[in-house]
C-alpha cells in the first residue's frame, strides 16, 4: 500500500510552503488509494510549542487535509535511543560523549527522484552524522528515518531543500539495514520579485482564513503551483484532482506565488456560493466589527451580501463594500468629496429625500422611478445627480447599482444621509 507523510515542526505556525507539500501528498494519497500520515516533529523541547500543534492541526482540517494516522515524535524517545544502541553495538556508529554519531562511508548513492530524475552524490562531501544528540534527543535526519521505516512510509514528498538531506538519510537507511523509501521534491515556491516573503504570501494559512480566503480557493491555487490539471483549467475542486493527480506530472521549474491570481480564484468561489452559505461565513467578520448584534434580519442581510458578492475577492471585502450599510456616521473621504460634493446639489437632494422619504415601497422599482421623474423635472442629466447621491450615502465613488444600493440602505439611512449632505 502506497503511504505518504506529512511531518511539520510545532516551532512556527503552518505556512503556505508547508500546506502546498501536505497538499501534494494527500492528493497522492487519495489519488493511490493510500494512507496520508500527519507526524508532529516535535523533539526540538526548547522550541516546539503546544500552540503551534493546535494551528497546524486546526489549519490541515480547515483545509480539508484529514489525516488516516498521527504520531508525535516527542512520543518516540526510546525507540531513536534503541535504534542507536543498535548502531553502536554494530560497530556503525561511536560516541562522542553522550552524542551518538554514525560513520559515514565513502560512496556514490544515487535515487531516481519522481519529479527530477536521477540524483548522484558522493558521500566523500558528507561527515560524519549525528545521530543522538548529548542532551538524549534525536537528529532531524535519524528521528525521520526511524519514523519513516517503522510507519512504512513509501514515498517522501517534500520541497526540494530537503534534497542535500537525502543522501544523510539513505546512509542511515544502510547502516540500520532499511529500505528507502521512493523520493519526490517539489520545486520551491518563489515570490513575483525572487524568495518567497511574507510581502509576497508567505505568511500562516491563519493569516489567510483572517483575510477572508476561502479554503476550497487555497487548496485550489496551491495545487496549481507546481501542476495542472491539463485543458488550461485553473478552477477545480480537491475531489476532481485527485482523479487526475500524478507526482511525475509536477514541474520541476520553481512555482511562483501571486497574490493577484489567488484573490481571481478566491472571487471565482465566492461568486459561486449560494447566498446563504457565503453569508454564514461573513457573519463572523461582521460580528467581530460589531456591525451586527444577536437579532440581526438574516433575510436582509442575505439581500446584502448577494449585491456585493460580485465585486468580493476576499470575505473581508465585503466589510469595506458594505460598511456604509452598518455604520450610522458616514465617513466620505476629502478627495470623494471634493469630485463629487464640491457643487451645491441642495437643493435636489432636499426634494429627492422628501419624495423618498413619502414611499410606500421602498424598493429598486419605486426609487428608480423617483429618481428619474425628478431629474427629468429639473432638466438634468442622471448621471449628474447619481454620483453626488452614491458619494452621499454610501461615501464611496463606485458600487453596486445606486437604487439597489438605496434599497439596501433602508428608507431611514437614506432620507437622513441625503439631508445630511450639503448641511
Amino acid at each position: 500500500m502506497i503511504k505518504v507523510r506529512f511531518a511539520p515542526s510545532p516551532t512556527g505556525y503552518l505556512h503556505i510552503g508547508g500546506a502546498r507539500t501536505a497538499l501534494f501528498n494527500w492528493m497522492y494519497a487519495r489519488a493511490q488509494a493510500g494512507k496520508f500520515v500527519l507526524r508532529i516533529e516535535d523533539t526540538d523541547r526548547q522550541r516546539s510549542r503546544q500552540e503551534f500543534v493546535d494551528e497546524i492541526l486546526e489549519s490541515m482540517r480547515w483545509l480539508g487535509l484529514v489525516w488516516d494516522e498521527l504520531y508525535y515524535q516527542s512520543a518516540r524517545f526510546d525507540i531513536y535511543r534503541q535504534q542507536a544502541q543498535k548502531l553502536l553495538d554494530e560497530g556503525k556508529a561511536y560516541k562522542d560523549g553522550e552524542a551518538v554519531i554514525l560513520k559515514i562511508p565513502v560512496q556514490e548513492i544515487k535515487i531516481d527522484d519522481l519529479i527530477r530524475g536521477e540524483i548522484a552524490f558522493d558521500t566523500a562531501t558528507i561527515k560524519d552524522q549525528v545521530l543522538m544528540k548529548s542532551d538524549g534527543s534525536p537528529t532531524y535526519s535519524f528521528a525521520c528515518v526511524v519514523d519513516d521505516a517503522a510507519m512504512a512510509i513509501t514515498h517522501v514528498i517534500r520541497g526540494e531543500d530537503h534534497i542535500s538531506n537525502t543522501p544523510k538519510q539513505i546512509m542511515i537507511y544502510q547502516a540500520l539495514g532499511l529500505k528507502a523509501p521512493k523520493f519526490a521534491h517539489l520545486p520551491l515556491i518563489m515570490g513575483d520579485d525572487g524568495r518567497l516573503s511574507k510581502r509576497t504570501g508567505a505568511v500562516a494559512v491563519t493569516d489567510y482564513k483572517k483575510e477572508g480566503f476561502l479554503p476550497e480557493a487555497i487548496v485550489n491555487y496551491l495545487m496549481l503551483l507546481g501542476w495542472s490539471p491539463g485543458g488550461n483549467q485553473e478552477k477545480i475542486d480537491l475531489a476532481s484532482a485527485v482523479k487526475k493527480f500524478s507526482i511525475k506530472k509536477v514541474n520541476k521549474a520553481a512555482a511562483v506565488f501571486s497574490m493577484d491570481k489567488l484573490k481571481w480564484l478566491n472571487g471565482q468561489y465566492i461568486k459561486e456560493m449560494p447566498a446563504g452559505r457565503l453569508t454564514d461565513l461573513i457573519i463572523p467578520f461582521l460580528k467581530e466589527k460589531g456591525y451586527v448584534s444577536a437579532d440581526f434580519d438574516r433575510e436582509r442581510l442575505e439581500k446584502i451580501v448577494e449585491l456585493f458578492k460580485v465585486r468580493m475577492s476576499t470575505l473581508t471585502d465585503f466589510l469595506e463594500w458594505a460598511d456604509f450599510v452598518f455604520v450610522d456616521q458616514l465617513t466620505v473621504g476629502d478627495e470623494i468629496r471634493q469630485q463629487h460634493l464640491s457643487r451645491d446639489r441642495s437643493k435636489e437632494f432636499r426634494i429627492l429625500s422628501e419624495r423618498v422619504s413619502r414611499l410606500d415601497t421602498f424598493d429598486t422599482a419605486s426609487l428608480e422611478k423617483t429618481f428619474r421623474d425628478l431629474v427629468a423635472e429639473l432638466g438634468i442629466q442622471a448621471s449628474e445627480l447619481v454620483h453626488p447621491v452614491r458619494v452621499a450615502l454610501t461615501g464611496k465613488a463606485i458600487g453596486p447599482g445606486l437604487f439597489d444600493t438605496m434599497a439596501i440602505l433602508g428608507k431611514e439611512k437614506t432620507v437622513q444621509r441625503l439631508r445630511e449632505a450639503f448641511l
